[in-house]
Order: C-alpha cells, then structure tokens, then sequence
C-alpha cells in the first residue's frame, strides 16, 4: 500500500529506544548486482521450517512481436520529453516525490522548473523548508557532486517554492502567484496526501478525496499543461478478490453505486460539529474506519483515495491523465545509491523491534505476499509513463507498480527469514539469548498472548513473567505491536490465489524504451533479487535511518 509517503500508516506511534515509530506504505548495498540473472541457477532461502529452493530460470523478458520492436527501437524519447519542461509538484518534501525530483535533476539537468506547493507561514520559511528538507538532503550527494560548488545556485534555480495548501480552495494560493504558475508549468504530478491508515475521516476526505479535485481544476486553467500525474496505491480498489485491473476507479462501474461522496463529506461536516471536545478525534478515526468497511475498502486511506481517483475520472474531461499505482513503497534499489529510505516504514517497525529482541512473533500467513517496491523503480516507471503520455492524446491510463504477479515474489515468511540472517550476524544490539526466528501466528488472540509473554519476560526475568502484569510502558508496547498487528492483517494475510495485481501496462511501458532508456529508467520488476535487496540493500538502510532518527 502506496502503501509513501505513498505510503501509508498508522497514527497509533510508540517511542523504542528513543524514536518513535510509525508504519506506512502507500509502500529493495554494500555492492549492486545486475537485476537479470543470464543463465538458469537456483538460489536457496533458509526458512523457519525448511529450506525453500526458487528457480530463478523464470525470470523472463517480456515478449514481443519483431515488428514491433523495430518501431520502439528509439524508444519514447525520455530525455527529448524531459528537456525544458516545467512541472508542479505536490508532496514534494516526501519520500517518493524527493527520489522523483532528484531523479528528474540529475538525469535532465536542462530541464525547466519544478514548483512545488509547500505548506508554509510565508515565503522565507518556505526557502527554509527547501534547503533544510531538499538541498541539504543526503539523497541529492550526486548531484551535489556533479554540480560542485554551484549545485545550491543549480537547485535554487530549478527548485521553486511556493506556498499553498492541496487541502485548500484555489491550492491555497495568492492570486498572482497563481496566474503566474498556470502560465509556465506543463505537467502537474499529484504527490500530496494523507497516508494515515485509521486518520480523522474529515481530514482523509478533506485531503485524499478532495485535493486531487481542487489540484485538476487548477490544472485545466493552465494554458501549457499537457499532463496530470497522479499517484495512488494499488490497494485502492478495496477487498476484492481476484485481478486487479489497471483501469480507472469509477462510481456505479467499479465502485459501489451506493457511495455518494458529497454525503459522506455531509456526515464527516455533521459529526465535526457533534463531537468537539476530548474525543473528537479518537471518533472521527472510527467513523472513517467504520464507512471504509461499510462499503468494502480496508481503511480510512485506501477509501478516500479511491473517491479521489474517482473525482478524477469524472472530472477529467479531455486532459491527458496518468494515475500510477504502487504497493508497498520502500528503500532504493540502485539509485541514487542503495537502501535510501525517509522515515520508519510499513515493515520496519517490526522488523527493528524483532532484532532489538522486543518481540519474536506476528500475527501473519508465512506464505503471504508481501508486495514490496524499491521507491527508485517506482519513480522511473513514472517518469517513463510522463514522457509516453505527454503527446496529447485524451486518456486516463493507470499502472499498478507492483511486485507480487511477477515470478518468485517476495513472501512476509522469506522477509522476516532473511531479517533474521542479517539483524543474527549484524545485530542492532545485544540481547541476552540469541535471537530465533520470527514465530507466525494465525489468530490475533496467540500473538497478543505471545508478545505479553515476550515483553513481561524483558520486565521481569523468566520465572516471574507469568504471575506478573505489565508496566504502563509495556502496556503502551503491546498496545502498539496488537495495533499494529490490526493494521496489517489484509496486507500479511495477501494470498496471490485470492488477489493478483495486473500489471501489464508497466510491463509493456518497460519493454517499449530503448536499451539505452531501460539501463538509464530500470524498472523491471521481474529482475529483483529479494535476498540481495533485503539483506544487503534495504535492511543496512533501515539501520542507517533508525540512527539517523536518533540523533534528532
């Protein structure tokens, strides 16, 4: 679930060690090794349970007809579409949309500028909010590289920030500014929401419903625009069973009919003005939880990012749009460099509580799909589809970057498998017996049970752990594994039997660039090494967040 940020959390935080934790979606070094594997090899996993043999002679190219691969043989003409254009860019202090900006700098320094809707008191906080967030990041080192001594005078000249609000009428912005940006920029690449699992459901349909709507009319005012990104997750069509088509959301197609968003906005506006006071906020979240699974959605963010989907549908008219929709949304694969992450996401904080010896169980199927995405795929495969669809043509296409369709998909047993060979030869800290592998439950009830146990013993010693209670501290901890043991049930119990993503616009995407664009724009999802990306790519970055988020 994008689920980053598109990416998706939950609001219910805990503070170990110092740093508080929240999971979101939405939603893979010390070296990098090519994605595809040229001759057939098996690559063995030790699990739990067994040792799991996965050929890897499956990993295959796309086919496609000779005469067709002579008429993409230039391919769409990325770096041709890149030069010059400007861009308005929502979220653009998140993670996926900081690896998409950097990616879009270094690739085509001759691009035009990238505005960016920034929430902020005024203007000089604004450029505060850019060197501090952006400039100074250590995800921009490259470029930082390449440009030397003049890489600020280079941001600061393509970067442009401009203070508004996606949850406001007219973006929040002033008038001038206003006119002036509908005069120069050409794509629009909605990037901002709410990524909330259980959020306020006022200000998930304020924000997820509503904002693309308000981003859209802005849009059809601008004079050059000839694009409309928008990004998604793919676990916007709720619980269904069977493919997941990368088509467009609708209401009365693929949405229940029943759903009227004008009364849902209604009912959130009624219980606002009812529940002022201490417990506003605690039954706004489960007002929106509660409408969410009243008509078949998981949560509060998938649900409202399904109304915006559809807001863009109907209200889309002739404007060329792109939704691009990902699962879950984590650490760099290759680029800028390995394992870059911004925050603790979805997975994380179980696997960092796993190795610190916190807990040894969750509430999972050890055969469930855990569909992850390196964030710097997800990123090229938009800049591919901006650039294939920015030729005028009238359509809504919509790409669902996921994973777990492909051959050898990643399952949460080989996840916490392979987190289990790492965090045992690189610990995060020492723990008093050796660290044992992750224990699976199926009934919430056995994991709460077992984590109470896990945590009284780290309170009280082994004799004692049965016969005492928690401290108000160890509470708080169970509270937080059991929530989010909740929040991840649809997501650790996903079965490729029951649900499939079809993703066969992101593949054809990928096979219709030139050899030169698929190395320079990777995103074939299919040459993922999972042992690779988790043990040497993603994990180390996880532990070099984690000590950056303590030192804060």
């Amino acid at each position: 679930m994008a689920i980053t940020t598109n990416l998706l959390a939950t609001s219910n935080s805990v503070k170990l060690d110092g740093v508080s934790f929240f999971s979101s979606f939405s939603g893979k070094l010390n070296h990098c090794l090519p994605c595809r594997v040229p001759q057939p090899m098996t690559r063995t996993v030790q699990t739990s349970c067994c040792y799991r043999e996965t050929s890897l002679k499956a990993v295959t190219q796309f086919a496609m007809p000779e005469t067709e691969q002579s008429i993409i043989s230039d391919g769409i003409g990325i770096l041709r579409f890149l030069k010059g254009k400007n861009y308005l860019v929502t979220g653009a202090t998140g993670f996926l949309a900081k690896v998409l900006i950097e990616k879009l700098l270094r690739e085509s320094p001759e691009i035009g500028k990238i505005f960016f809707l920034i929430k902020s008191d005024d203007q000089e906080s604004a450029n505060k909010r850019l060197y501090d967030e952006i400039i100074t990041s250590d995800l921009f080192k490259l470029l930082k590289k390449n440009h030397g001594s003049s890489y600020e005078a280079f941001m600061k000249s393509k970067l442009i920030p401009v203070i508004g609000d996606i949850g406001e009428e007219n973006l929040g912005m002033e008038s001038a500014t206003a006119a002036k940006i509908s005069s120069e920029i050409e794509v629009i690449i909605s990037c901002a929401g709410r990524t909330t699992f259980d959020d306020r459901y006022d200000f998930a349909l304020n924000v997820n419903a509503l904002g693309p709507g308000r981003l859209l009319r802005f849009g059809k005012g601008c004079k050059n625009l000839i694009l409309f990104l928008h990004f998604s997750t793919a676990y916007v069509t709720g619980k269904k069973e069977g493919t997941i088509l990368e088509t467009p959301l609708c209401i009365g197609v693929n949405i229940n009919s029943d759903l009227n968003i004008e009364s849902e906005l209604k009912l959130a506006s009624e219980a606002v003005l009812k529940l002022q006071g201490s417990e506003e906020t605690k039954k706004l979240k489960e007002l929106g939880i509660q409408r969410a699974q009243h008509y078949g959605w998981e949560n509060t963010y998938t649900f409202t990012k399904a109304m915006g989907e559809s807001i863009i549908h109907s209200q889309r008219g002739d404007l060329p749009v792109v939704i691009i929709r990902p699962s879950v949304i984590e650490s760099s694969y290759k680029e800028p460099f390995p394992g870059w992450l911004q925050g603790i996401r979805m997975s994380d904080p179980i696997i960092l509580a796993y190795g610190k010896g916190q807990i040894s169980d969750f509430w999972a199927d050890y055969q469930s799909l855990m569909d992850f995405i390196p964030v710097d795929m997800v990123a090229n495969a938009t800049i591919a589809a901006m650039a294939k669809h920015s030729r005028g043509v009238s359509e809504l296409k919509v790409y669902n970057v996921t994973s777990s369709s492909h051959v050898n998909p990643l399952r949460v047993g080989e996840l916490m498998d392979l987190a289990h060979q790492h965090l045992r030869d690189s610990p995060l800290t020492v723990i008093k017996n050796n660290l044992e592998r992750m224990k699976f439950h199926s009934s919430l009830e056995g994991f709460t049970s077992s984590v109470f146990n896990t945590l009284a013993k780290h309170e009280r010693g082994d004799a004692e752990a049965q016969h005492t209670g928690l401290s108000m501290r160890g509470k708080r901890m169970l509270n937080y594994f059991v929530s989010l043991a909740r929040t991840y049930e649809p997501y650790t119990f996903f079965q490729a039997r029951i649900l499939r993503f079809d993703d066969t616009n992101t593949k054809r995407l990928f096979q219709e660039l030139s050899m030169e664009e698929r190395k320079m724009f990777e995103f074939d999802i299919s040459g993922i090494d999972w042992e690779h990306y988790i043990v040497n790519v993603h994990l180390p970055g996880l532990k070099r967040e984690l000590f950056k988020e303590r030192s804060r």
